[in-house]
This record gives C-alpha cells, sequence and structure tokens, in this order.
C-alpha cells in the first residue's frame, strides 16, 4: 500500500511499513548513517540519521521509524543539521588525532561525515581513550581509541558469523568492545574471518599487515622469493585499484609481482585443482566404503577454527587435506629450493581471507619448524605493494605465471564461492564417468542463496547427495539434519557468507546484491573458460606425471594432508 508524506515541503511516494530512511533513500534523498548495515534490523544507536518530524518534539531516527501517512518531515533544517554537527564532533571529542597514520585515512566513514558536516575546529573537547593495541592475532589489529562503540562488528559476529567472539563490555563512559573477559584476541573464540573488518567505519579492527617483513625480503639478494595468489585476486586486485577487469589482467599481474620484486610467480589455482582431485578421490572412496558419514570440506580455516572449537565431536569427519594456499606453499617448498636448503625460499600468498593469516602460522602447517607459507597478504596489501613499489598495472607487458604451477581450470575460480568446491567435486566424478553435463537444476539449487541448502545428483547410475553451509549462520540448520538422521555424501561449509568472494581481505561489498555480482562473475568466467576441470588442465598433468613422481616428499601426497584437534577458548 502506498500513500504520500511531505519531505521538505514536497510530496514524495511511501510504502506502508517502511522505514523513513528507506522511503527517503529510495526518493533520491540520502541521509548519513554509522552504525546502520543494509540487511540488519535497524538499532538507531548512532542518531546521526535523525530527521524533524512536524508534531514531535524529540528528532527521530529515520533508520528505525516507520513512515506514517500524516508526516511532514524536514531532512536537513537547521535543527537537523545542528545535532549531526554535534554527534560528530562529541564523536571526535576523544578520538585520536592520527588520520595520516591511521589505516582508514581517507577510506574512514568517520572522516566523510567530519567533512560533510563541515567540522573544521574542535569545539568539545574530551579526555583522549588511551591507546590500546591489540595485536595479539595473527589476522586483526584491534584499536580502542578508534572505536566509536557503533556496534557494527558485534552485531556481524553474533548475527552473521555466530562466533560470538566480541561485545559491549563495561558501562558508561568506560564501554568498549572487546572479548571475553577483556582479554586478547587471541585469549577469544574469534575465528579470523575478517567479517568484523569490513563493516568496521574507522580503523578500529583492520587487519595485521606484513608488508614491512615483505619488503625487507623482497631486497636480499640470498633468498629465492616466490609469491602465489588465488584465482579470485586479480578481479578484486582491479576492483581495489580502481580498473577494470579484463581477461589479461592475470597476466599482467604476474609482471606487477616480479616488477616488484619477486623471481617466481605460481598460482594457488593448481592446488585447488589438485585439492578437488583429492576430494574426488576421498567422496569416491567414502562412497564405496558405505560408512553413511559424510566427508566435510575443510578448504575454508575461519570453518575450521570454528569447528575445533564449537563442534570437536564432528572432527573426525573433516577431511585431512590442506587449503588450496597450503598446498601449494608445500609443492613451493618442496620443488623450489636449490640445494633442498628450504629456509631460502621466501613464500608469499595473496588471498581474499584473512583466516588465511592464522592458517599459515599452525604448527600442523610447518615442517622442521619451517613453514610452507612464510607470509600472507590480503588484496588490500597487494594493492598498496603494488602501489609503493610504483608499478602501472595497465602500463606493463603482460607475463605469463611460472611452471609447474602456470594454469588452473575454471574449478578452481568456481570453489572461490560457496558451494563452488561441491560443485567442483561433482563435476570430476562426472567426468570419470564419462559424463558430460551435471542436473542443471540440482546445480541451480546448489547455487540458491539460502544459508543452508542441499541437493541430489545422479552420477553414473549413483545418488550423491550433498550440502551447503553459505555462512556459518547455516551451521545450526545443519546440525539439526544431522541429528534427525540425515544423510549426505559431501558438505561444504564456508564461514563467509558468499565464500572467499565476500572474505575479509576483499573491498567491502557493502551489501548482499554486490556479493551476488561478485558470485556471477565467477559463474560467468566458469562458463567461459575452456579448461573447465582438473582433468584437463596442463599443470595438474605436469605435477602429477612429472614433479610428484620425481620429489620423494611429494610422491605419497602425505604433505597434503593434516590433523586438527579440540580446541578450548574463553567464551
Amino acid at each position: 500500500m502506498q500513500f504520500t508524506i511531505e519531505v521538505n515541503n514536497k510530496s514524495i511516494k511511501a510504502e506502508k511499513g517502511e522505514t523513513i530512511l528507506s522511503a527517503l533513500n529510495r526518493n533520491g534523498i540520502i541521509i548519513p548513517t554509522l552504525c546502520r548495515m543494509q540487511e540488519f534490523t535497524p538499532t538507531g544507536a548512532c542518531r546521526m540519521c535523525v530527521v524533524e518530524v512536524e508534531g514531535r518534539d524529540r528528532l527521530v531516527t529515520a533508520c528505525s521509524a516507520l513512515v506514517e501517512e500524516w508526516m511532514k518531515i524536514q531532512t536537513h533544517s537547521p535543527r537537523v543539521i545542528r545535532a549531526r554537527k554535534t554527534i560528530v564532533e562529541l564523536l571526535l571529542s576523544n578520538h585520536p588525532d592520527d588520520c595520516l597514520y591511521c589505516d582508514r585515512n581517507l577510506d574512514c566513514e568517520l572522516q566523510k561525515l567530519s567533512d560533510q558536516m563541515q567540522v573544521r575546529e574542535r569545539r568539545i573537547h574530551g579526555s583522549k581513550i588511551k591507546p590500546r593495541r591489540d595485536q595479539s592475532s595473527p589476522s586483526i589489529v584491534r584499536e580502542l581509541s578508534k572505536c566509536i562503540l557503533c556496534g557494527r562488528c558485534i552485531r556481524v559476529c553474533e548475527e552473521v558469523v555466530t562466533a560470538t567472539s566480541i561485545d559491549f563490555i563495561n558501562r558508561g563512559r568506560a564501554t568498549h568492545v572487546g572479548p571475553a573477559m577483556d582479554r586478547d584476541f587471541n585469549f577469544s573464540s574469534c575465528i579470523h574471518c575478517g567479517q568484523c573488518v569490513l563493516v568496521c567505519p574507522t580503523g578500529a579492527l583492520h587487519e595485521k599487515h606484513y608488508l614491512s617483513e615483505v619488503q625487507e625480503q623482497l631486497s636480499k639478494n640470498d633468498v629465492t622469493r616466490v609469491i602465489q595468489y588465488s584465482p579470485l585476486v586479480p578481479y578484486a586486485l582491479a576492483e581495489e585499484l580502481g580498473v577494470k577487469y579484463h581477461r589479461d589482467f592475470d597476466r599482467l599481474l604476474n609482471a606487477a609481482l616480479r616488477k616488484a620484486g619477486f623471481e617466481k610467480v605460481f598460482l594457488s589455482g593448481a592446488g585447488t585443482d589438485i585439492l578437488i582431485t583429492e576430494l574426488t578421490d576421498e567422496v569416491l572412496s567414502v562412497k564405496r566404503a558405505k560408512t553413511n558419514k559424510p566427508l566435510i570440506i575443510s578448504a575454508c580455516p575461519a570453518w575450521v577454527k570454528y569447528c575445533e572449537q564449537f563442534f570437536p565431536d564432528i572432527l573426525p569427519m573433516l577431511s585431512t587435506l590442506k587449503t588450496p594456499q597450503q598446498i601449494t606453499g608445500a609443492i613451493i617448498k618442496s620443488v623450489v629450493p636449490a640445494g633442498g636448503d628450504k629456509s631460502r625460499v621466501y613464500t608469499v600468498s595473496v588471498t581474499p581471507c584473512t583466516a588465511m593469516k592464522f592458517e599459515a602460522r599452525r604448527d600442523s602447517m610447518t615442517r622442521k619448524g619451517i613453514s610452507d607459507i612464510d607470509t600472507v597478504l590480503t588484496v588490500r596489501e597487494l594493492a598498496r605493494l603494488i602501489i609503493l613499489y610504483g608499478i602501472d598495472i595497465t602500463n606493463i607487458d603482460p607475463e605469463p605465471a611460472d611452471e609447474p604451477m602456470s594454469l588452473r581450470s575454471s574449478s578452481a575460480l568456481l570453489a572461490e564461492t560457496a558451494g563452488g568446491m561441491t560443485e567442483a567435486v561433482l563435476r570430476s566424478i562426472l567426468n570419470r564417468a564419462g559424463g558430460k553435463e551435471n542436473d542443471k537444476q540440482a546445480i541451480k539449487k546448489l547455487r540458491a542463496g539460502s544459508p543452508f541448502r542441499e541437493a541430489t545428483l545422479a552420477i553414473g547410475g549413483i545418488d550423491y547427495s550433498v550440502a551447503i553451509v553459505d555462512g556459518l549462520k547455516g551451521v545450526e540448520k545443519l546440525m539439526q539434519m544431522l541429528g534427525s538422521g540425515a544423510s549426505y555424501d559431501l558438505i561444504e561449509v564456508m564461514a563467509c557468507p558468499g565464500g572467499c568472494v565476500n572474505g575479509g581481505g576483499m573491498v567491502p561489498a557493502g551489501s548482499r546484491e554486490a556479493v551476488r555480482q561478485r558470485s556471477r562473475f565467477v559463474f560467468q568466467s566458469d562458463e567461459q573458460e575452456a579448461v573447465r576441470g582438473p582433468e584437463h588442465s596442463a599443470s595438474v598433468a605436469e605435477l602429477n606425471d612429472k614433479v610428484f613422481k620425481q620429489c620423494e616428499e611429494l610422491s605419497d601426497k602425505k604433505l597434503f594432508h593434516t590433523h586438527f584437534a579440540k580446541r578450548d577458548v574463553l567464551l
């Protein structure tokens, strides 16, 4: 039902049941907000979206108040602007004045609001929050002095990630955000997914940077500098740098990385193809054994830590195969070292995931104290590295990646979406059975946007039942289904809604539609590429037929496996 309301002395159409903010935005009137996140229930906590409604003494929060037919609203009256400006000034009164050194400089919502509200002097003086920099996590840095108590990180951790790692602590002026018992992140149940980083409006939460470490290694002549990057990185990097992505951008990235000082450039997608091949073997083996126990994919390190903390009983169901990053790292550290000295090889992995930083530090990812991956960078960090070294990525000649991991299949890119790894495994099973195309209706169900989805596909006369958990909010449904006796052959869980296309190291998507747009790019690329599965990848063939046979460490593929154990953390 539509009706008319008056806004700034002009009539606009509004719909019954929608908020004032929604009606205003739909009619091209922008109201500033801080605590609001799309697709979340509004709280009105920050008060930035206040408007003046005729007949009401107090200003009304547009994000939480519903429109009514009689309303006459002023969105930018002197009273409203004065109130918004005062809110910004109050936030700035105890905020640190270190914008030049802040991680979010020029990309800070508080900074932008200050400019919009034309705050040019400090009229309100407050006692500064004592600087406290929590760098205990290998993935995320927390700076309490920059927190404006908007509550976004708390809501996304509780409602989306369901790890409930952080909450408001204390009351009044002493209120701040932190883990249980106000301990550091490394004592908490944080799974390092980085979703809190994506929604933080200031620099209070950001990924832990390792650029200085990389710079130092790039200046050394006594080490072999090797870098790998996941299939989604070129697309995400183009988005971060503000340039248009095209099919040759991957090769431009190879050239840029060599100009920065890396001697070898490999594709993590080759490791993804190896993982898909090994997972396919495991699924077929479990199916033949008729154990009636599902195989759960462990390619998401945030999910693995979540499982170790909250669902240790299902750890035996997890595949012991490592993630593509670690498989590629194991191959690099086995093949690249001259004279077998792994300590002389410095490996960097670029990924859209902040949890990979944590994963690379696991004891099980080292050999005799030497990590297979020395440093993990996010897409944002890679963009800063390229800018730092003055490389114009649009004005260089494209170059191929290095052998033996210079190519990947489209299945490797598909695995960057929630459900993509499962679809790739099913595609491989179909290929081995001599089939040509999977059930399109079943694949459509696997690509649907719900937190939990399931499908059954008939391949070679055998039914394969699979389940997808898209964001950890769907884990509860999965556990209910397993508890009620549901049987699955393969289960995939991705901590970030949408998968790696919405990873903590990506450009903040801002909405579910933006995440879906990234997934559509992956699906379209998958349709257009010639090599759609690891069975047809030249890199996989070379690795299996030559590299693995010649390298004793890799011959039995034990390096591709790891182990998991129950993890006790503070709640």
